[in-house]
């Protein structure tokens, strides 16, 4: 955690911003709820516990700065809201799975698409920069 604090705060610097202690309270929940991919509601919610000061709002601004700099993906699961996972482009990339009943968000990781992906930019002189692919069911609970 505190190397992850470090490198938000350098690269927040870079770009003139500062790690306030809004910010790091929304990073410390990201890593203490990494793979379950908060709403920012979800993320307001927890917050709250924390800091009853801090509003929507600021969650909202924080997020899409978090995102606009790389430091998280915003992820669309066709559903009314957006969540957000942390993560990089340069971190292992994976997928999902996601349950149409319940909403659970699986993450898996397939070296055969991967596989698929380069065969596909080679065969069409193509060069992928990324993709995303999910699929839709029901989970094990579900079903």
């Amino acid at each position: 955690m505190e190397s992850k604090l470090q490198d938000l705060k350098s690269l927040l610097a870079t770009k003139n911003y500062k790690l306030t202690s809004q910010r790091k309270l929304i990073l410390q929940i990201l890593l203490d709820h990494q793979g379950e991919h908060l709403s920012a509601e979800d993320i307001y919610q927890i917050v709250k516990q924390e800091d009853s000061g801090i509003g929507l709002a600021t969650v909202y601004r924080t997020l899409e700065l978090f995102s606009d700099l790389g430091i998280i993906q915003q992820l669309n699961f066709d559903e009314d809201r957006r969540r957000y996972e942390l993560g990089t482009n340069n971190d292992e990339h994976h997928h999902h799975l996601v349950c149409e009943e319940c909403g659970r968000v699986i993450e898996f990781n397939d070296e055969i698409l991967e596989a698929f992906e380069d065969d596909l930019a080679d065969k069409h002189n193509f060069k992928i920069t990324q993709h995303r692919i999910k699929f839709y069911g029901r989970c094990k609970e579900c079903q």
